[in-house]
């Protein structure tokens, strides 16, 4: 697929050619791609522990020291234990917590004093990607998740990916380290805190499950599950956040009234009041905003693959163990048969005629089920946080004579926008930035 069609749009071809499920093989594996929201839902929620599990890949077992993350790993009784102590500490900033909302608010502070030093001139607000070997090498390391055998043999992005790796790892050891020599009783300070209390207090143990559950051979939640967690959610985490905000803004430069509408109901229900979690409820048409960009430009347009781990259907068609599932998220949030003008970026869609907030049930920016991204509440309460903060103190705009932004994006581990220009000015009462 190199050099012609991103995958989300050749599968969206194919299925305009063979229907919205079909299969092909991706070298020695059948894969079946799903471009509509029924079998995806088939797949992720009603038989959700049938096709959970995740197939093998060179890149991704490196990258997660042979599967102890949550997004790559395989479906197990361990991996059940270990989301569970993950979902257990993201809950520690979720709603009704101000740790969230404290780190947000100093980070905007920042961003909004660093923005604005510009005095008005162009900004560009490509974020720096973290960890840009890794990001690159596996956005192209395609052939040898494919075809594994190739690995044998004198490998450039192998080379680079295991020396990215390596400096990452002596990163994150070097915290983990240094966590783990002052960890306290006390409130956990951040995520890796968290994780470490939670790996102490027997989440290993496999509280919960039936006998013989949450072991494997090494048994338990190891150092090296806590650091894989860590890499995930500063790496991938970071990185899907920043690139769904700039999607966003990319857009509101297309749609100036979108900018408008949104500062108009920040003023009538905060003021100047700072941003709150709990004002989620108070501002739908931001939210809406917020979901459209999801719909609109998903990062992930296909999913992580999926294998069946039983011989199952979809759709009343026999799939059989070990066949790799493919969801076309692309396709599926720009299905006209669900979606009225789908290339158009309109926030209302996802309000009623009250003004109230509406999910579509073909609406799945984070997948669904049991694989569904362990990181979700997290990741929305972030973004929320962050675009009413930014759009409460500033507004954007293009530089004079500036064309809007490229809207076609650029596929790599995520489907990133095209660097573009901006003014950045500060709203009435804001002129300090924080």
């Amino acid at each position: 697929m190199r050099g012609g069609l991103p995958p989300h749009l050749l599968f969206t071809q194919l299925g305009h050619r063979y229907g919205p499920v079909f299969s092909l093989l991706l070298g020695p594996h059948l894969s079946v791609v799903l471009n509509r929201h029924q079998e995806a839902r088939e797949v992720l929620l009603q038989r959700g522990r049938e096709f959970a599990g995740r197939p093998f890949m060179v890149t991704t077992d490196l990258l997660t020291r042979g599967g102890k993350d949550i997004a790559f790993a395989d479906f197990s009784p361990l991996w059940k234990t270990h989301r569970r102590l993950v979902h257990d500490s993201f809950t520690l900033f979720g709603e009704g917590s101000g740790r969230l909302r404290d780190i947000v608010r100093s980070s905007v502070d920042e961003l909004c004093l660093e923005l604005l030093s510009g005095g008005g001139r162009g900004f560009d607000p490509e974020v720096m990607r973290y960890n840009d070997g890794i990001v690159e090498t596996i956005a192209g390391g395609g052939l040898l998740d494919i075809y594994p055998w190739i690995k044998l043999f004198p490998n450039r992005r192998l080379r680079t990916l295991k020396r990215c790796i390596a400096v990452r790892d002596r990163l994150l050891s070097r915290k983990l380290e240094e966590h783990q020599a002052s960890l306290s009783d006390g409130p956990p300070r951040d995520l890796l805190d968290a994780l470490l209390q939670g790996q102490g207090a027997g989440h290993h143990e496999g509280e919960g499950h039936q006998e013989g559950e949450g072991h494997q051979e090494g048994g338990g939640i190891t150092d090296d599950h806590v650091l894989m967690t860590a890499a995930e959610a500063f790496g991938a985490g970071v990185e899907t956040t920043s690139t769904t905000l700039l999607w966003i803004l990319a857009f509101i430069l297309h749609h100036p009234q979108v900018q408008r509408r949104v500062q108009a109901e920040l003023d009538e229900q905060l003021g100047e009041r700072p941003v709150c979690v709990s004002d989620r409820v108070r501002l739908p048409y931001l939210e809406s905003v917020i979901n459209e960009g999801m719909r609109i430009r998903p990062v992930s347009p296909v999913l992580i693959p999926h294998t069946a781990m039983t011989d199952s259907s979809i759709g009343g068609h026999p799939v059989r163990r070990g066949t790799r599932v493919l969801v076309n998220m692309w396709a599926i949030h720009h299905d006209p048969e669900h979606w009225d003008t789908p290339d158009l970026f309109n926030p209302d869609r996802f309000l009623d005629d009250r003004g109230h907030r509406v999910t579509p049930p073909c609406f799945m920016p984070f997948g669904a089920g049991p694989r569904v991204c362990v990181g979700e509440s997290l990741a929305r309460l972030e973004l929320f946080l962050f675009l009413s903060s930014l759009l409460q103190r500033m507004s954007f705009k293009l530089p004079d004579g500036a064309s809007p932004p490229n809207l076609q994006g650029r596929l790599g581990v995520v489907l990133q926008p095209l660097p573009y220009k901006v003014v950045v000015t500060p709203r009435e009462g804001w002129e300090g930035g924080a």
